[in-house]
């Protein structure tokens, strides 16, 4: 629909061009929010301030929007797909400047369950608030985790389900980790409908996490407590 007054982006101060990527990005606008990112770039901010300033403080804004339940799993998901459209700009070249990542996650959907909604919503919110994010897909049995723990190395494992009948296979994964002796190298992060905090506890993991937006915000407080106790005394 053409915007009879519609908002020239280039015409716009930095902040205010920020605060109208924020407003693009909560209205699921990714032309808009790839035209700012490029505009920002070519005003030469660096690839890792327009990741923070604009796509992970409008995330933010989403994220606790969606937590206190104004906004749904469809405008959320929309707001996640006009972040990845900035995001798919700026990749390359955060690689290339050797930007901090917040941290770096495989999540994957358990073996005998193939829903992904969920998962792929806590994906694109982890991704938001600037953490790196390898998506292991559906289905996954044990030894898929434990390759792409081996490959890639993350600080956190997530795992999700939403059958009553795959919520077990968290502990058989979790399990494995403690035999091999490698539990205690990543947080274990859990999440799906049927779950609850109890059952996160009894198999062993580090978080239960309710929804998406909660899971961004547990993930930042485990890794910043994981910093904090490896840091020299």
């Amino acid at each position: 629909m053409a915007d009879e007054d519609e908002i020239d982006l280039r015409s716009l101060g930095d902040q205010e061009l920020v605060e109208q990527m924020w407003d693009d990005l909560y209205d699921g606008l990714a032309d808009e929010v790839v035209e700012g990112t490029n505009i920002l770039l070519e005003r030469g901010w660096t690839p890792y301030d327009v990741l923070t300033k604009a796509l992970v403080e409008g995330m933010r804004i989403v994220g606790i929007d969606f937590r206190d339940g104004i906004l749904f799993v469809p405008e959320v998901l929309l707001a996640a797909n006009s972040m990845k459209s900035g995001m798919f700009i700026l990749r390359p070249l955060l690689a290339e400047t050797g930007a901090p990542r917040m941290g770096k996650m495989v999540i994957g959907t358990v073996k005998g369950d193939i829903h992904d909604i969920g998962k792929n919503l806590v994906s694109m919110m982890m991704e938001g608030a600037g953490f790196e994010v390898i998506d292991i897909g559906i289905n996954n049995p044990v030894e898929s985790y434990l390759a792409a723990l081996e490959e890639h190395k993350p600080d956190i494992l997530g795992m999700s389900a939403l059958l009553t009948t795959t919520m077990p296979y968290m502990k058989v994964v979790i399990d494995t980790l403690k035999e091999k002796g490698i539990r205690d190298d990543y947080i274990v992060m859990v999440g799906g409908a049927p779950l609850n905090e109890e059952f996160g506890r009894q198999v062993g993991a580090d978080a239960y996490c309710r929804d998406a937006a909660v899971a961004v915000d547990m993930a930042k407080d485990l890794i910043q407590r994981r910093h904090n106790q490896r840091a020299p005394q």
